[in-house]
C-alpha cells in the first residue's frame, strides 16, 4: 500500500493492520514504499506522536528550513521497505534502524525524552551543523 493511501486512511479514521512477523506467512510479499519528491526528510520513530512531539518536531524541522510536507514518519519495521527516494535526511529518534542509502543520518533520543533534556536538543543541533560545513 502506497504512502498516500496510509496517510488517507489515518485521516478518514480507518485502521490498517501490519504483519509484524511476516515469516509467519511463506509467500506473502511485503510491499515497497516509494517516497514522494517533496519528501526530504525521513522521521524514524516507533513511538505515537502527541500534540507536543508534533509542536517540537515542527520547530526542529522550521531550524532546518523545511516544512511539514517535506518530511514523512515511518516505524522502525518499514524502513527497509522504502525504494524510491530523493531523501536529503534520514532521523532515527529513539530506535535502532538501518537508514536509506545516500541521505545524511540523525541519530536522538525519542521526541518524548528530549522535551525535557537539553544536551539531547543540542547532540541533534550539532549532528545537523555538522552536515552543513
Amino acid at each position: 500500500m502506497k504512502q498516500r493511501d496510509l496517510q488517507l486512511m489515518k485521516e478518514m479514521g480507518l485502521t490498517y493492520w501490519q504483519v509484524r512477523k511476516p515469516d509467519f506467512f511463506p509467500g506473502w510479499e511485503r510491499s515497497a514504499i516509494d517516497l514522494p519528491v517533496s519528501c526530504q526528510l525521513l522521521f524514524v520513530c516507533d513511538d505515537e506522536l502527541d500534540e507536543h512531539d508534533r509542536w517540537l518536531f515542527g520547530r526542529i524541522l522550521s531550524s532546518m528550513k523545511l516544512s511539514p510536507e517535506q518530511a514523512m514518519a515511518l516505524p522502525s519495521s518499514a524502513v527497509e521497505l522504502v525504494r524510491e527516494h530523493h531523501l536529503t535526511w534520514c532521523w532515527v529518534a529513539g530506535c535502532e534502524t538501518a537508514h536509506p542509502a545516500g541521505c545524511q543520518l540523525l541519530t536522538s533520543i525519542s521526541l518524548k525524552q528530549m522535551h525535557t533534556n537539553p544536551a539531547a536538543k543540542k547532540a541533534l543541533w550539532q549532528q545537523i551543523c555538522s552536515y552543513d560545513t
